[in-house]
């Protein structure tokens, strides 16, 4: 086995890291007294000059087909540059990327939907989760129904992503009730202009979801997204994709306030020593330490997994579970040590605190986590110790 990254690797990991030292780390003080005072921490125009920035250095599409001018870095790289990305809390994401199942799109709608969205011309939500439905996707209750070459589209998605900014959706609804989740949901993608609504949903952290509207929308046949009836594996292509990414997130943002803690701990002086020499905070450094890579191996197992073409879903689930649970812990750890300087709005920390409760919600809760490797092993879908075969 070789656990060392490649030449590869390493250059991207580098140039990533120096870019989110040159370009965005700078930005943090204003993200902060921006979001102080009720304003987006940064503006889309910002966004989309850092984009081009990044562009011109060869990060564009970074999992987008080459076809598609993007670089194709696949699995690996992607970790990789998450973690790197995430060390700052600045919102930023590389630019000239789509929804995986917007691939699915035919070639009609790949002109109209995916090549905009690539282009960063259109933005897109993935409209799945409902109030009665959320961990529960297979049973949704949005419907629609079929009226000449158009279907009638009415319910309510909630906790959407990017509803609030997007100008279309992939909204999931029932299509045919008598068949269930596994053959009566279906895919549709729907423009704003066609009628639906979203209003903004307040939350603890920077993420801003919103509830969509759908009122009697007319959805032409067109807009189908794949084959009809087979909505829910599509949705579940959306979710699986991303789970691992989460935890990679993760790790960017545990190591960088780990890093912070350090620094504080070694400058901090209490009762005539600096507070790193007490065991207390010597623990709660070394635990955060061992638990952030302990994450990072998990992630790069589920990343390579994918990478191999693989079946990455259990593992994925792993480094779910234990990535979200490893940043909550870190985070509460380094805000210990800081005190009260780390309750403060002053500094990045209880941001983070109210950001990384998030990790353990959407994408599957830690408790959807447990159910599902608890089962592939009941069922013996998953042996123990069979990675290491």
């Amino acid at each position: 086995m070789d656990f060392s990254l490649t030449d590869e690797q390493k250059m991207v990991q580098q140039t990533v890291r120096d870019f989110v030292n040159r370009e965005l780390i700078p930005l943090e003080g204003d993200v902060l007294r921006n979001e102080r005072e009720g304003r987006p921490g940064i503006s889309q125009e910002k966004v989309v000059e850092l984009q081009q920035k990044a562009k011109e250095m060869g990060f564009w599409g970074i999992n987008t087909p080459e076809e598609y001018g993007g670089a194709d870095l696949g699995p690996m790289m992607t970790a990789i540059i998450t973690m790197e990305i995430a060390h700052t809390f600045v919102p930023f994401t590389f630019g000239g990327s789509a929804d995986n199942i917007l691939y699915y799109c035919n070639e009609e709608q790949k002109q109209r939907y995916l090549i905009p969205t690539i282009n960063g011309e259109r933005r897109s939500c993935f409209a799945l989760t409902e109030p009665g439905a959320g961990s529960d996707v297979a049973n949704i209750k949005m419907s629609a129904v079929k009226d000449g070459d158009s279907w009638i589209l009415n319910g309510e998605k909630v906790f959407i992503t990017n509803g609030n900014e997007a100008d279309f959706t992939m909204v999931f609804a029932v299509t045919d009730p008598a068949k269930g989740a596994r053959g009566g949901v279906t895919c549709f993608l729907v423009d704003r202009e066609m009628g639906w609504t979203s209003s903004y949903i307040p939350t603890m952290g920077d993420w801003g979801p919103a509830s969509l509207y759908f009122e009697n929308v007319r959805v032409p046949e067109k807009n189908i997204l794949g084959e009809p009836g087979h909505g829910l594996e599509l949705g579940m292509q959306w979710i699986g994709a991303g789970r691992w990414r989460i935890p990679a997130g993760a790790i960017g943002t545990a190591e960088r306030a780990l890093q912070m803690g350090i620094d504080y701990a070694k400058e901090r002086v209490s009762m005539g020593h600096p507070i790193a020499e007490y065991q207390a905070i010597q623990w709660m450094i070394a635990d955060s330490h061992v638990e952030i890579e302990a994450t990072r191996w998990l992630v790069l197992h589920a990343a390579w997994q994918a990478e191999q073409g693989m079946d990455s879903r259990h593992t994925s689930s792993i480094a779910k579970l234990y990535g979200a649970n490893m940043a909550n812990h870190v985070i509460d750890r380094v805000m210990q040590i800081h005190g009260g300087m780390g309750y403060t709005k002053e500094l990045p920390i209880e941001r983070w605190y109210r950001l990384v409760r998030l990790y353990r919600i959407f994408e599957g809760t830690d408790e959807i986590q447990r159910y599902i490797i608890s089962r592939n092993l009941l069922r013996g879908h998953v042996k123990l110790g069979e990675a290491l075969r």
